[in-house]
């Protein structure tokens, strides 16, 4: 069965921010050192999406290699052909592209300790497993939770980890706790995401001036969002 990926932004856009369900999280919870434009985003809007449609991009099959689209740009959707979103949840698997090289982000599962499970976006296509996640809602503290399909671990943030590693995102945790909990926020004019943690309330920022096997890593280390380090797009994927 072939895969579909559908932008979640664009689909946010014509669904859950223009009318979210009852008892969604207020849009303008946005605390001190959230920059203006990004709203939070709660778990009843990324699951209001099921059945919009929007833009889409074909991945590759597994083991092959797809030229990657320009930074922000997806393929037309196809006619009626086209698949419709699944529940962007824990039941329907999410993609995440970063805005500052266009590539989809990974669960390195064969990395060495202690850096085995690490979150790169170094991938031009999503293939598999490796490229999806599942984004768990928590309606007590208002949090998601982000659970890798690679090794169905929980995404934590290594805050005790020293040097360039510091707060690499790593899917390494069998339960969600304080290390695994982050918010969404989403800017309607760009139509993107940022992802950050409340272990130290920074924003994943996509590394992509590092070299060797840390090169392209996603680390919770910046106070604001500057640009396109910060930018994340979302995917459902369907199929």
């Amino acid at each position: 069965m072939t895969s579909t990926l559908l932008s979640l932004s664009a689909l946010l856009t014509a669904s859950a921010l223009a009318a979210p369900s009852a008892g969604a999280a207020p849009h303008n919870d946005r605390p001190a050192g959230v920059p203006a434009g990004w709203e939070r985003v709660a778990g009843a809007d990324l699951t209001h999406i099921t059945g919009a449609s929007g833009r889409q991009q074909s991945p590759s099959a597994p083991g092959r290699q797809q030229s990657p689209s320009a930074p922000g740009r997806q393929q037309p959707l196809s006619g009626s052909g086209g698949s419709a979103s699944a529940p962007a949840d824990e039941s329907g698997p999410l993609a995440i592209k970063s805005m500052r090289n266009g590539r989809f982000t990974a669960t390195e599962v064969n990395y060495a300790a202690p850096n085995t499970g690490a979150l790169r976006a170094r991938s031009t296509a999503v293939t598999g497993a490796w490229e999806s996640f599942a984004f768990e809602w928590d309606e007590a503290d208002q949090t998601f939770a982000i659970k890798s399909l690679a090794n169905n671990r929980y995404v934590a943030v290594e805050k005790n980890f020293t040097g360039q590693a510091q707060n690499t995102l790593r899917a390494r945790s069998t339960t969600a706790g304080g290390w695994e909990r982050f918010e969404i926020y989403h800017n309607e004019d760009l139509n993107l995401y940022a992802l950050r943690s409340t272990l130290n309330n920074l924003f994943v920022a996509m590394e992509n001036s590092y070299t060797g096997s840390l090169q392209y890593t996603l680390r919770a280390r910046s106070a604001d969002v500057t640009g396109s380090w910060e930018q994340f797009d979302l995917y459902t994927i369907v199929g």
